[in-house]
């Protein structure tokens, strides 16, 4: 339950960040970069459940960048006024794996990984 709080709070901050941050993505509104970061949160959270063990902290993160890649660059097609290019969705997803990695990194040393 822990891990999945995290992920609600920090996935949607991350998303608002690279849209401030980078002109390469660019949503229409606020709402769209909150929700794209609420739906990456939650698949983020269940690719945690399946992959986050110890020894697995690399492979998870990177599993966690290419999902966050993937949802970011498939929201400007699913979004009105979304605009985001592949440039624009790596970036993106290299915030959210290093936000990530410092996550795993606590999950796996406080043993809360095993129980997420």
């Amino acid at each position: 339950m822990y891990g999945l709080l995290v992920k609600l709070i920090t996935a949607p901050l991350v998303v608002v960040l690279a849209d401030a941050l980078f002109p390469e993505v660019d949503y229409a509104t606020l709402y769209q970069s909150i929700g794209v970061g609420l739906v990456l949160g939650v698949a983020g959270h269940m690719l945690e459940l399946l992959l986050l063990r110890r020894g697995t902290l690399w492979m998870s993160t990177a599993a966690d960048m290419i999902l966050a890649f993937l949802v970011v660059w498939l929201s400007s097609g699913l979004l009105v006024g979304a605009r985001i290019t592949l440039i624009g969705a790596g970036f993106t997803a290299i915030l959210f794996g290093a936000v990530e990695y410092i996550h795993h990194v606590s999950l796996i040393k406080s043993g809360r990984a095993e129980k997420t």
